[in-house]
């Protein structure tokens, strides 16, 4: 399907005086307004509905405690327990399908408006290169956000829905509260939005670098793939600490009792500083970069 691609709606001429209140408003409606990205979230959305139901309908309770963290092992103790389906999922789609669509976001920002030619606009306008890619990464952030979270709240409300608030038990076998059990989703929604926001920014710095958002999504994905292999790798365990993906297996720390806070803080700091470097990339791109 072919989507023709808007800037937007900020007049060039007022882009100098403009707050960046009003760019960011301007960004997120071109963001939402698309649909692809409607189509995104939807399926996204859809997801824990599928796995609440499959693990139904096998009639797989598993034990309360147990898993090591990965999509597919928490999934295996998801059912008959509400906690565990929206942080299993998490963890599933963290594999692959929510960094596409990060990626997807990132390719958009830059290097889809460039194809489409509407960067050109931002790129005469008066407006610094600095708040362009401000406004892009913000747009990225909102989105990543945004795709997290409504995966999230689907995980819950399909857990509650078949399980009920009575089976609300950590990975170390202890019942919470539902505020508590909430608060674990919230933190585990956060820390995959940041991680989320890395792989946008990455993108974004690739965008800055081609007007193919193709091209973008390719590299970000196969980046993501060659991670993964060399996660495997016991030879390279020097390396694994610099991958920006070494930590998301450590998402099920979160449903654990007291909860470890080490990989997970680690995995932020990791995060923080792709987007940091990437961003600068980006910047040192778009400085240099004519309309």
């Amino acid at each position: 399907m072919t989507e023709v691609a808007t800037a937007p709606a900020v007049p060039v001429a007022g882009r100098a005086h403009a707050s960046l209140a009003r760019l960011v408003r301007a960004e997120l409606r071109w963001i939402f307004r698309r649909p692809r990205t409607l189509v995104v979230l939807g399926l996204l959305a859809v997801i824990p509905v599928i796995v609440g139901i499959a693990l139904t309908l096998v009639d797989s309770p598993g034990p309360p405690g147990g898993g090591d963290g990965g999509g597919e092992s928490l999934l295996a103790t998801a059912g008959g327990n509400a906690l565990v389906l929206p942080i299993g999922t998490l963890a599933m789609a963290l594999g692959l399908l929510l960094p596409l669509s990060a990626a997807m976001a990132g390719a958009d920002a830059l290097a889809g408006e460039s194809a489409h030619g509407t960067l050109r606009g931002w790129l005469l306008g008066p407006v610094s290169r600095g708040r362009l890619l401000l406004v892009k990464s913000i747009g990225i952030a909102v989105f990543t956000v945004t795709a997290t979270v409504v995966m999230a709240l689907t995980g819950v409300l399909t857990g509650l829905v078949i399980n009920g608030t009575g089976s609300l038990f950590t990975l170390s076998g202890t019942t919470l509260s539902f505020p508590a059990a909430l608060l674990k989703v919230a933190i585990a929604a956060g820390w995959v939005a940041l991680q989320l926001w890395a792989v946008g920014a990455v993108a974004l710095a690739i965008s800055a670098w081609t007007e193919h958002p193709m091209v973008v999504l390719a590299s970000v994905l196969g980046g993501v793939i060659v991670f993964s292999v060399l996660g495997l790798l016991d030879a390279l365990d020097w390396l694994h600490p610099f991958l920006l993906n070494h930590s998301w297996t450590d998402l099920g720390d979160v449903l654990r009792d007291p909860m470890p806070g080490g990989a997970l803080a680690e995995g932020a700091l990791r995060a923080g500083c792709y987007i940091a470097i990437a961003l600068s990339l980006a910047y040192a791109r778009l400085s240099t970069k004519d309309g």
